[in-house]
């Protein structure tokens, strides 16, 4: 019978403890050799667990960690202050330390809050059990105790965060597959060339993105400008939760790093960890990479697909290996052959991340939700790892023509199939937990047995239903793309099978790891200590008998009570019956209950085996993972079917609203034809009742290939240029898009400058970025991209303005020949059509104008304009500013003299061109008549 005692966080068992005094006199005798022990500022001693505690921080400093005493965490000095500031908790002083603790069955709540505000989180487990310290040799010391995980906002996996979560109802689903759809760590490494470059802010730079929790590993190399937009670009695709950087970057992306940081909430933003510049160094990483490829994971074939990748690209590598090595899951980077390049010029449509941003395609402008983008309207998808693989699709269109339509017939074959293979297809999907973050977790050997069985006893289902349909897929469905994907998923997912049968199924969902096996043969090592357990358990039953005669007593039977085992009830009128060496346990007023010492004896050794037994399970279940490990990448790549055919059907979906047509997707033409097209963002929100007014484009390269928008404030010009990029994008990525018709075009870029905004992190102005997003442009686009201007020039004065934007315009027209959409409110760049007629047309957006009918109220008071939301043929004079004034309810006085001055204006402006009319008339009359007197001469 075992009693803890606590004495200042000292913690020995009853036959060995150890007083108060005594420790203090021995630690008196330490400190006169050590000042170790000493703390200085108190000139107390340490406690035992408090020095435990220090050694322990030594060794992660940047970590708050979670020290598991019993039956709760305990947090001590700054890391106290900490968890009482972010959780809510009390914290008080405690000897040396300021200390805060939590209840062990909330570790998991704790853990994710903490880490969610940013936080890199340690847990300390206690490492010892009572009775097998009481047998050991260190039975008088302290619990010895280990550093059992970190975590941080990229790597939370593992037990401690899906502890007590119930993942066998129905309705707790969601809670293990609704986190964030992405949790990538980035490693930004940059390599300036030479000295010119790095001045002017010209820079190569490499990254390494990684998703701990899902296996997924991406690079990139390229080089940028002083604006940083291809970085940004990367940054707003990956969205990360972490970023590792060096110790110091160059100005301009320090500038890009905190302009993306400030702008989001605390538990959202971007947690950023600086590392030593030498991890960066490519001599110091190529050491650590050959190390790493030859050492730990050997094979010359890995070893040299590194060694391709470019300088950059191979010091963020190693920068993420240094990185992950903390947390045991650099694992997922032992097979280089899974490393994919983010950007492919040859494979993907250029979309930066300023184009991402103003056609609002991963995230709303406003709240920065997903509610009001275009993977919003596009996501139907029914699991998690099918919503991670929809944003890759919408943030990386298609550039190859044939895997475009590969993904439309597929789709239109969902649409129009009559089979109910579909159906049922679709169903398998719904309420699927998030199988791809299980899996790695099994992968880390981080799961527990719980989140195991789930995801295997998941597989194993979906394997049995899609071989049962297996036939009918043969039979029904002819896309290649769906029949490869389904086809190949019962192959990939055969062997899973073997390890549901090693497993009892009550054991393993419970988190019993002692019963968890159900035939032992192949663990030898559990069925000898259990045979162990029984041998003693068969000793003290026979020994019953014994104690029958010893108290006179044939029907005695052994009891438990309060967790004591195998205690002999005696009542209180024959107690004198009791033998004199017998120890009681425990009593009431009617019985006392006794333990012989043959009991004492042999149950302190039961439970020493019990206990060892727990650690061999837990032993053995880490090698049954690594065994399962093997399977990895055939499963991931069946999950990876899954997530493609769940896309598929979230597309066919999407079809099925009303007025979609299926796009013509042509190699070789340089067009975008669109009959009745929608903003399909727009459209969806207003839904049946109120219809978005449709409207046409014909962008032809070989014809008219630029649009020069004018029109009123208000009227749909920013709409619809938005709506002719996202049908473009849409028909790319292989979904239906909503127009009547649409012919496009392959684009290999869509490029854009909208909007009014200065970036006061970045040091840039509103005309700042403005031409900035410009030069961009002018460099990036090719005659095969789709380019939108939206009011370019108007951070300047109206001259300069005008000047900059027609010369803009000329460019593009003349010699970059791109499609353009240019929307403007300066007429005299209108002018662009009579020099270019062939290539160029002036459109405005329809309008009637209502001047009351006072004749009076003319120039005094705006005019009312209807809007018609229409693409019209033609010029529009004016803009109506001040009707979008009268909306926004300026005070009527303010607008009757901004009335007044806009006549007055105008009437100056049209004097000054009759003026210059008559001037330019009379100077062609004189150079007329000086011409007829030198021919009469």
């Amino acid at each position: 019978d075992i009693v803890i005692y606590v004495r200042r966080n000292f913690v020995v068992s009853e036959g060995h403890l150890i007083s108060f005094s005594a420790s203090f006199k021995a630690y008196e005798n330490t400190q006169n050799t050590s000042d170790t022990n000493l703390n200085k500022r108190t000139k107390s001693i340490y406690t035992p667990l408090e020095l435990q505690f220090l050694e322990m921080k030594k060794q992660n400093k940047d970590a708050v960690l979670c020290v598991e005493c019993g039956y709760k965490y305990r947090f001590f000095g700054e890391d106290a202050k900490i968890a009482a500031k972010e959780l809510n908790i009390s914290c008080h002083q405690d000897h040396n330390f300021m200390t805060a603790s939590i209840p062990s069955h909330r570790l998991f709540v704790h853990v994710r809050r903490l880490v969610a505000k940013g936080y890199k989180v340690g847990v300390v487990k206690q490492m010892e059990t009572a009775a097998l310290k009481a047998a050991g040799e260190n039975k008088s010391s302290l619990f010895s105790r280990k550093l059992t995980a970190l975590y941080t906002k990229s790597t939370l996996i593992g037990e401690d965060i899906l502890f007590q979560i119930n993942l066998f109802s129905d309705s707790n689903v969601e809670d293990v597959t609704t986190d964030v759809p992405d949790n990538y760590l980035l490693c930004v490494c940059e390599n300036g060339e030479n000295l010119k470059d790095r001045k002017k802010g010209d820079i190569v730079i490499g990254i390494m993105a990684i998703q701990p929790t899902t296996g997924e590993v991406v690079f990139d190399s390229f080089r940028d400008c002083a604006s940083r937009s291809e970085l940004e670009s990367r940054v707003l695709r990956l969205q990360p939760v972490e970023m590792i950087l060096p110790s110091s970057l160059s100005d301009q992306s320090e500038k890009l790093i905190k302009s993306i940081t400030s702008m989001r909430l605390r538990d959202d933003r971007i947690r950023i960890e600086r590392m030593e510049n030498l991890y960066f160094e490519y001599s110091h990483a190529f050491q650590l990479i050959t190390g790493f490829y030859t050492k730990e994971v050997p094979g010359p074939q890995k070893l040299s697909v590194i060694l391709s990748l470019d300088k950059p690209v191979m010091c963020s590598l190693a920068a993420v290996i240094a990185y992950l090595r903390e947390f045991n899951l650099e694992k997922m980077l032992y097979n280089p052959s899974n490393f994919k390049q983010l950007s492919s010029e040859t494979e993907y449509m250029t979309v930066n991340g300023t184009t991402m941003k103003n056609l609002e395609i991963i995230q709303n402008q406003t709240d920065m939700k997903t509610k009001g983008s275009l993977l919003w309207v596009l996501d139907h998808t029914k699991t998690s790892f099918g919503r991670r693989r929809l944003k890759k699709w919408v943030t990386q269109p298609l550039m190859k023509c044939s895997e475009i339509n590969a993904r439309l017939d597929a789709v239109s074959e969902i649409l129009q199939s009559e089979s109910s293979v579909f159906g049922q297809i679709r169903n398998l999907l719904c309420k699927l937990p998030d199988i791809e973050r299980g899996l790695c977790s099994v992968f880390h050997k981080k799961c527990s047995t719980q989140e195991f069985f789930l995801i295997v006893s998941t597989l194993s289902c979906l394997d049995s239903e899609i071989q049962a349909l297996v036939p009918v897929i043969h039979s029904y469905v002819k896309t290649p793309l769906l029949q490869n994907a389904l086809l190949e998923i019962p192959a990939l997912l055969f062997p899973v099978k073997h390890y549901l049968k090693i497993l009892n199924e009550e054991a393993a969902k419970t988190g019993d790891k002692t019963q968890l096996f159900k035939d032992l043969t192949d663990f030898p090592v559990i069925r000898k200590k259990k045979e162990e357990i029984l041998g003693v358990i068969s000793k003290i039953q026979l020994h019953l008998l014994d104690i029958r005669k010893q108290i006179k007593n044939p029907s005695a039977e052994y009891v438990t009570v309060s967790g004591q085992e195998f205690t002999v009830e005696v009542k209180n009128s024959h107690i004198s019956s009791v033998p004199s060496d017998w120890v009681m346990v425990s009593s009431t007023k009617a019985v006392s209950r006794f333990h012989s010492p043959f009991i004492i004896e042999n149950y302190r050794h039961l439970n020493q085996l019990r206990e060892q037994l727990v650690l061999d399970c837990s032993a053995e279940w880490l090698r049954f993972l690594d065994h399962f490990s093997e399977h990895y990448h055939p499963v991931s790549k069946a999950v990876r079917h899954l997530a493609t055919v769940d896309c598929l059907f979230s597309l066919a979906q999407v079809a099925k609203q009303g007025d979609y047509c299926r796009p013509t997707v042509q190699d070789n033409q340089r067009e975008i034809i669109i009959k009745n097209g929608r903003h399909p963002v727009i459209d969806t929100l207003l839904g049946e009742q109120d219809q978005y007014v449709p409207n046409s484009t014909n962008l032809s390269g070989n014809g008219e290939r630029v649009m020069i928008i004018t029109g009123p404030n208000m009227g749909g010009k920013s709409s619809y240029i938005k709506q002719v990029a996202l049908i473009t994008v849409m028909a790319q990525i292989g979904s239906y898009v909503p127009a009547k018709e649409a012919t496009v075009g392959i684009v290999d870029g869509i490029f854009t400058r909208m909007g009014a905004a200065d970036n006061i992190y970045k040091g840039r102005s509103t005309f700042m970025e403005e031409l900035t997003d410009t030069a961009e442009i002018i460099r990036k686009a090719t005659s095969r991209s789709l380019v939108i201007l939206d009011e370019l020039g108007r951070g300047t004065s109206t001259h300069d303005g005008i000047a900059i934007a027609y010369a803009t315009l000329e460019h593009f027209i003349r010699d970059v020949e791109s499609l353009t959409l240019f929307v403007t409110h300066y007429p005299s760049v209108c002018e662009l059509e009579k020099v270019y007629p062939d290539r160029v047309g002036n459109y405005h957006m329809a309008f009637l104008v209502n001047e009351g009918k006072s004749a009076e109220r003319k120039g005094t008071s705006p005019e009312f304009i209807t809007f018609l939301y229409q693409i019209t043929k033609g010029v529009s004079a004016r803009s109506y500013g001040l009707n979008v004034a009268k909306l926004a309810d300026i005070p009527e006085e303010i607008l009757k003299k901004a009335a007044h001055k806009s006549k007055e204006l105008e009437g100056i402006v049209n004097m000054k061109r009759s003026e210059r009319f008559i001037l330019v008339t009379l100077e062609l009359e004189k150079k007329t008549l000086e011409k007829l007197k030198i021919q009469k001469v």
